[in-house]
C-alpha cells in the first residue's frame, strides 16, 4: 500500500517556521509496516481524490472540517516522487500517527484462515453436487484445521448462489463449489447475473463425469431407443424436470430433443432435489441426474436409468449404454466439480486451498468415494479448472447457436 501526502501552501495567518522540520521517525514507523509514504508533485497538490478517502477514511476524517486540511491533503496521484527532506509540521506528524494506527502492519496480518470459511453450494441440500461438496469440504476442513461452513443458495440453475459469491469480498472467506450449471447458465441466459470467467478465479478442479438419463418407473420404455420412439409418437406428452432454466439438466435435454428429434416439455424447478421428488411421484416423466444421485435410486428400483450422457459407459453402471449408443448422436454432456473464488482473492490463499485439495484427492478413501459415485478425478493446478470452465462455456455457446436453441 502507498500513502501519498501533499503539502499545500500555508494560509496568511499560519507560521510555517514554528512547526518541527523532521518527521523521519514517523515515516520510518510507517515504512516498517509495509507502507510507502510519498509526497506528490506540485501539480497534484490541490484536492484529495476519492480513492485516497477509501484507503484510510479515518485519517482523512481527522482533517475534513479544520483549517489543517489546507495544509494537508491525501492523494493517489501518479507518478509520485518520494521526498525525505521536506520540512514538516505538527499536523503532518499527527496525520502520520493516525495513518500508523489505521493501516495494519504486514507482519501483524492475521493468518488465513483465522475464522470460518463459507463454501456456497448453489444447489439444493441432498442433491448430487451438494453431497460431493459436503464430503470435500469436510476433508478440506480437516486438512487445514479450519471450519468450512457449507451454505446452500439455490435458484435459477445455480445463478443466485454464483452471483452472490461474485459480489463477495475477495478475502478467501467466501468460496463457490461449482458444477456444469456454472457455465451452462452463463451460456444460455441473457442476464445470468455473473460472468464465470471475468468475476471468478479458479481454485481447484476436483472431478468430472457424465449424467444419468432417468425416467419414472411407470414410463413404458426400458431402453433409450424405446423412450425416443415413444416420445416421437406422442410429442408434447412427456415432461422433464431441471434445476432451472439454463441448468445442465435443462440444456442436456434440449440438446437431446434437438439431436433425437423429440419434443419433451421442460419443467424448471428451484433445485434438482425438487425435480427428483416429482419424478418419483410421477408428475414429470424424465430428467438427467448426477451419477451419485442416480445410483441409489437405481439400486432401490425407484427409477429406470436408460443411458449415461457421456461418450462411453462408466464402470459404476456397466449395463447402462451411452447416449451415442442409443440414438442420440453428438450429444455428449459431462458434469464437472470444482472450487472457485471471487476475482481478486489473494494468490497465497488460492495456492493453499489448491495444495490441500490435491492432497485430499490423493487419499485412497477420497478417490474410492468419488469414483464409486461415477466421477473421474481431475487433480491439478487452478489453471486446469480455468481451462475447463472456458472450454465448457464456449462448447455450450456453440451448441446453442448451432442448434438455434432458445430459452426465453
Amino acid at each position: 500500500m502507498e500513502i501519498i501526502v501533499n503539502r499545500l501552501q500555508f494560509g496568511p495567518n499560519e507560521d510555517f517556521d514554528r512547526y518541527p522540520r523532521s518527521f523521519d521517525t514517523d515515516v520510518d514507523g510507517l515504512e516498517r509496516q509495509g507502507v510507502d509514504v510519498l509526497f506528490a508533485p506540485l501539480e497534484h497538490e490541490m484536492v484529495p481524490t476519492p480513492q485516497a478517502r477509501r484507503v484510510v477514511p479515518p485519517a482523512v476524517a481527522q482533517f475534513e472540517s479544520t483549517r489543517q486540511r489546507r495544509a494537508l491533503v491525501m492523494s493517489t496521484c501518479n507518478p509520485p516522487r518520494k521526498l525525505r527532506t521536506l520540512p514538516t509540521m505538527k499536523n503532518l506528524a499527527m496525520l502520520l500517527t493516525v495513518l500508523a494506527a489505521a493501516v495494519p502492519a504486514v507482519s501483524a496480518q492475521e493468518p488465513w484462515p483465522s475464522r470460518p470459511v463459507r463454501l456456497v453450494v448453489p444447489f439444493s441440500p441432498g442433491a448430487g453436487t451438494d453431497t460431493v461438496a459436503r464430503f470435500v469440504s469436510q476433508k478440506l476442513g480437516e486438512a487445514m484445521k479450519a471450519t468450512i461452513v457449507v451454505e446452500n443458495k439455490t435458484g435459477a440453475g445455480g445463478a443466485i448462489g454464483a452471483a452472490e459469491v461474485a459480489a463477495a469480498a475477495p478475502d478467501g472467506y467466501t468460496l463457490l463449489f461449482v458444477a456444469s450449471p456454472f457455465t451452462t447458465v452463463a451460456a444460455s441466459a441473457r442476464a445470468p447475473g455473473y460472468d464465470p470467467v471475468k468475476q471468478f478465479v479458479p481454485v481447484a478442479p476436483i472431478a468430472s463425469g457424465p449424467l444419468a438419463f432417468v425416467v419414472n418407473v411407470d414410463v413404458p420404455a426400458n431402453t433409450m431407443r424405446e423412450f425416443i420412439a415413444l416420445a416421437k409418437a406422442q410429442p408434447g406428452k412427456f415432461n422433464y424436470g431441471s434445476a432451472g432454466t439454463g441448468s445442465v439438466n435443462h440444456l442436456a435435454l434440449e440438446l437431446m430433443n434437438n439431436r433425437a428429434g423429440t419434443t419433451i416439455v421442460h419443467v424448471p424447478y428451484r433445485g434438482i432435489a425438487d425435480a427428483t421428488k416429482d419424478l418419483l411421484g410421477g408428475t414429470i416423466q424424465a430428467m438427467t441426474a448426477s451419477i451419485p444421485a442416480a445410483l441409489p435410486l437405481q439400486a432401490e428400483k425407484r427409477v429406470k436409468v436408460l443411458a449415461v450422457t457421456g461418450p462411453k459407459r462408466i464402470p459404476q453402471m456397466p449395463g447402462v449404454p451411452s447416449w451415442q449408443e442409443q440414438g442420440v448422436p453428438n450429444a455428449s454432456v459431462i458434469n464437472y466439480w470444482g472450487i472457485v473464488a471471487p476475482v481478486g482473492t489473494p494468490a497465497a490463499v488460492i495456492n493453499r486451498i489448491n495444495n490441500e485439495v490435491q492432497k485430499i484427492l490423493a487419499l485412497p478413501e477420497v478417490k474410492e468415494r468419488l469414483e464409486r459415485e461415477g466421477a473421474e478425478l481431475i487433480p491439478g493446478p487452478p489453471d486446469r479448472l480455468g481451462t475447463l470452465i472456458e472450454s465448457d462455456l464456449n462448447h455450450w455457446k456453440k451448441l446453442i447457436a448451432d442448434g438455434n436453441l432458445r430459452f426465453d
